[in-house]
């Protein structure tokens, strides 16, 4: 079975490595639409072409994070490998965000295949959001995956990852109306166990600081509620929690999802600040 990952970047050259190293690894090809990068992405990610990336696709940056816009291209991307049958499952994500298989379950695509046989055809991910601590605040460095084993599980809402699709029962997939936090289409059958998955949100303050304080959003997705703070962020509102307010899991350790947060930490420390 082909599993294909749809990813869009801007500025990841942090992330971009590790996640297509790791989607390889795991069975699942990519495809990647570079929102007009101005450091190393495209770079490394082109070193990848032999290891499952099928192309990197430019998509024009007006001085603006257009997530709206990137989300409508995967979309087009979505009906147009569909109707190619290039892929069997499809899987959106962000180079910043690592998807599990189930333990015992081998890997990404084998569990994906799995919930095929079984009838489904969508599925949801729990997340783990792996942050910096006040005890260990900089993991901007190549081996952040080892470093950074502080998290927390979050979820504000019920299903908020659901971010994997049977290709042929979704010729026009949706995932402008979540934000793309899920997607929609037709007869949703949603496999009844969530895989896990880690969320890097940022590695350090001041990448945090590059990542979202410089940013510059489109004005009518703010309006329309969407980025939440990170929109209206300032370096002055960035405080890291303690470990003692996380859990800890070293890398292959199973991951504890059980009362997940509706907020991220950082918005709560900022509003406590």
């Amino acid at each position: 079975m082909r599993v294909l990952a749809l990813l869009a970047s801007y500025n990841e050259r942090r992330f971009i490595g590790p996640c297509l190293e790791y989607l390889h690894a795991q069975g699942v090809e990519s495809y990647l639409i570079d929102n007009g990068s101005t450091d190393e992405t495209v770079e490394i990610a082109k070193r990848f072409f032999d290891r499952g990336l099928l192309a990197i696709e430019e998509f024009p940056r007006e001085g603006v994070y257009d997530w709206r816009g990137l989300l409508r291209r995967k979309q087009e991307l979505a009906e147009e490998l569909t109707t190619q049958r290039e892929a069997d499952w499809l899987l959106h994500l962000d180079p910043d965000e690592i998807r599990l298989a189930p333990a015992g379950e081998g890997t990404l695509a084998e569990a994906l295949a799995g919930v095929d046989r079984a009838g489904y055809n969508a599925v949801n991910f729990l997340e783990c959001t792996f942050v910096p601590t006040r005890e260990a605040p900089d993991h901007d460095h190549p081996d952040f995956q080892r470093t950074m084993q502080a998290y927390y599980a979050f979820c504000p809402s019920f299903p908020h990852k659901l971010a994997a699709w049977k290709a042929a029962d979704a010729p026009q997939p949706d995932l402008v109306a979540s934000g793309g936090h899920r997607v929609a289409f037709r007869d949703i059958r949603m496999h009844p166990e969530s895989f896990p998955m880690k969320h890097y949100l940022f590695l350090s303050v001041p990448h945090a600081i590059e990542k979202y304080v410089e940013r510059r959003y489109e004005p009518s997705e703010i309006r329309d509620g969407w980025h939440g703070w990170r929109a209206n962020l300032q370096a002055e509102d960035i405080h890291l929690p303690s470990e003692s307010e996380l859990r800890i899991a070293a890398p292959g350790e199973k991951l504890d999802v059980s009362q997940p947060r509706q907020r991220h930490f950082v918005d709560d420390l900022r509003a406590r600040a």
